[in-house]
């Protein structure tokens, strides 16, 4: 096997854009085209709406589409398929993969509920020989992989304390009212800690460590005509005792993406997830702290240098174009079927930055800091409530 053919469940705006990227058809206007995965090629496509059928039919007449996904996975026309689908189904779908053998790339995020997500990776530890990876396509950011390698090995102490605000993806009320499903508790399963966040939630944690507690403010329908979150403030606290904050929104029309660590020896400060600022303190905070005098203070801030002598100071960016992330994990994805290379975002990956999600929208309803994590079965009652109130969907098992 020189290629792995993968099946598409979903061809909605996410699935359409794999589509584009496995075959070379896709791309945004005024963009050079996302280069194509060397070892994975599109296989089969599938869903059940008529209007996408026609489309793909059409886009692509030489690959099967399917109305069925289990017929799909079923059929032998692909070695792996990727969940595009709304986010309570990425489980059962994926469970159902790895039971019947078929490679699984989840689509962020995991799931909606820790508990469906647990079993989702229960049923992966018990299939090892399938391959189970999750779209976390920001992790191939070189930026970032950079910034963790820096905090990992030490060189600028601890952490303590972390803060991203994250509001850059303005969405109006039209945007939630392209179907019916999403900006629904029942549906989506929330708003931007499902949506937009996942990628954020999960790097942050997967550079400055998975939090204890968390108490948090979720402001549901603000400034828009929905049932769900779309205004997050997240605190956090740290087993060694560090603080974190998260902020995030889907009003704010001009946005920032900041995030800055600061840590023992330095501080690290990125601008649009494009420019890293490094800073590498010449003496620790606390061995400054311990031995310098105010007139030595002084001294130090009047100085000419960069940081008056205080630090020295890196800088980088990503340059990464349209798609090269996105395909990047799809190329990863294929080696690791073909050559048992390791993945860049195992699927079991997942479950933090929906424990996270989970534990900031229980916070906020029951108005109380939590542990992280909580307990699933409060969790999925407490949205179940919501569910029921909302009104459109059946309330979930």
């Amino acid at each position: 096997m020189e290629k792995i053919k993968l099946g598409i469940i979903g061809v909605g705006a996410q699935g359409g854009a794999y589509a584009g990227f496995l075959t070379g058809r896709g791309g945004m206007p005024g963009m050079p085209p996302a280069p194509q995965p060397e070892h994975m090629e599109l296989g089969a496509l599938c869903d059940i709406d008529p209007e996408k059928e026609k489309m793909c039919k059409e886009k692509y007449p030489e690959f099967p589409f399917f109305k069925d996904w289990k017929e799909m996975v079923d059929s032998g026309k692909v070695d792996a398929v990727v969940t595009t689908v709304p986010h309570y189904l990425h489980h059962e779908i994926a469970i159902y993969c790895l039971e019947h053998g078929m490679n699984v790339l989840v689509e962020k995020p995991a799931g909606v509920r820790a508990k469906d997500v647990m079993a989702m990776n229960k049923c992966a530890a018990e299939h090892p020989d399938v391959a189970f990876g999750i779209m976390f396509n920001q992790r191939t950011n070189k930026l970032y992989q950079k910034i963790k390698e820096i905090v990992a090995s030490g060189e600028l102490g601890e952490i303590r304390r972390s803060n991203w605000i994250i509001n850059t993806w303005w969405r109006p009320d039209s945007y939630y009212q392209q179907s019916e499903w999403r900006a629904t508790w029942g549906g989506e399963g929330g708003g931007v800690l499902v949506n937009q966040a996942p990628h954020q939630l999960d790097l942050w944690q997967w550079i400055c460590g998975i939090p204890k507690t968390v108490y948090a403010k979720c402001l549901c329908g603000c400034h828009r005509k929905i049932d769900v979150e779309n205004d997050v403030t997240i605190v956090t606290t740290y087993e060694n005792g560090a603080t974190g904050s998260f902020i995030t929104c889907t009003h704010d029309a001009i946005g920032t993406d900041r995030l800055e660590i600061d840590l023992d020896k330095g501080k690290i400060v990125v601008e649009d997830s494009k420019k890293a600022t490094i800073y590498r303190m010449k003496k620790s905070e606390a061995e400054m702290n311990d031995t310098m005098s105010m007139m030595e203070v002084a001294m130090l801030t009047m100085g000419n240098s960069a940081g008056g002598g205080l630090y020295d100071i890196e800088e980088f960016e990503n340059t990464d174009g349209w798609g090269v992330q996105h395909v990047t994990v799809m190329e990863n994805f294929a080696q690791h079927i073909l050559t048992g290379s390791p993945l860049l975002a195992p699927g079991s990956d997942g479950i933090n930055g929906v424990n996270l999600a989970n534990a900031t929208q229980l916070s906020s309803w029951l108005g109380k800091e939590v542990d992280n994590p909580v307990d699933p079965e409060l969790y999925a009652a407490e949205l179940n409530k919501r569910i029921a109130a909302e009104g459109k969907f059946p309330v979930r098992e």
